[in-house]
């Protein structure tokens, strides 16, 4: 079954222009027959289906490696806001080399995704439970990246980025269809956060299971307003509204 899986998740990334080698497959399609045994006890993901999950889960976790503004590696750091059952930062994480802190606010889902980066020996990354406002409040170095898949609205996706991204830092935002509205309310907030459009790219999941954006913001300049807000007040709030 993993072989069949790994030529699948091998051909499709290649379909992005993504290289992928054998053992960062092995070790991708690791992580999600992990999360999809491990979804038998505990919710992390709807989708069940291996082949399905390949698409959804690690080929979605990774379009933005295709994006030209991109180029995270080994020596970078990023945080994966809401890494859920660890997507996107262990897959970012399987294929760069970077080091990655993937946060997310549910104690069960970081013990979890805890288990799935010692199984898979990735020394690089790490989870942790955590509001996203409190972050920057820790003791934690300004990163390269910031990288977010659908956790909430884009303005205060780029609130929450914007004081965890060093200078010249890039946040990377996937989306799948956002409206109007949101595109210009993320501008808003956007010029309020220090931060700047760098591109917006597009993809096609195979057999139209989704249209996909990735869209990139760099921090440029500080924040017009002390970040972070107190915890809620972003979305309660949402900047550039």
């Amino acid at each position: 079954m993993n072989s069949v899986l790994e030529e699948q998740l091998r051909r499709e990334l290649e379909d992005q222009g993504i290289f992928c080698d054998a053992c960062q497959a092995s070790l991708l399609i690791r992580h999600l027959m992990l999360v999809i045994d491990k979804n038998r006890s505990m919710n992390l993901t709807r989708i069940t289906d291996p082949a399905d999950a390949v698409t959804l889960h690690v080929v979605d976790s990774l379009l933005s490696l295709a994006c030209s503004g991109v180029s995270l590696s080994v020596g970078d750091s990023f945080v994966d806001m809401g890494t859920g059952g660890g997507f996107p930062g262990i897959c970012l994480g399987i294929m760069t080399g970077a080091r990655g802190l993937l946060v997310d606010s549910v104690g069960k889902k970081v013990l979890a995704v805890r288990e799935f980066i010692d199984e898979l020996g990735l020394h690089d990354l790490s989870a942790t439970k955590m509001r996203l406002e409190e972050l920057p409040l820790m003791a934690y170095e300004p990163q390269d990246y910031v990288v977010a898949r659908a956790v909430a609205q884009s303005n205060v996706l780029i609130e929450y980025a914007a004081p965890l991204l060093k200078n010249q830092g890039i946040l990377i935002l996937e989306k799948a269809r956002p409206t109007v509205d949101e595109f210009n309310h993320a501008d808003k907030a956007a010029q309020i956060c220090g931060m700047s459009l760098v591109s917006r790219e597009t993809f096609e999941l195979r057999d139209a299971l989704g249209h996909r954006e990735i869209i990139l913001y760099r921090k440029t300049r500080p924040s017009r307003i002390t970040l972070p807000r107190k915890v809620g007040v972003a979305k309660q709030k949402p900047l550039g509204e």
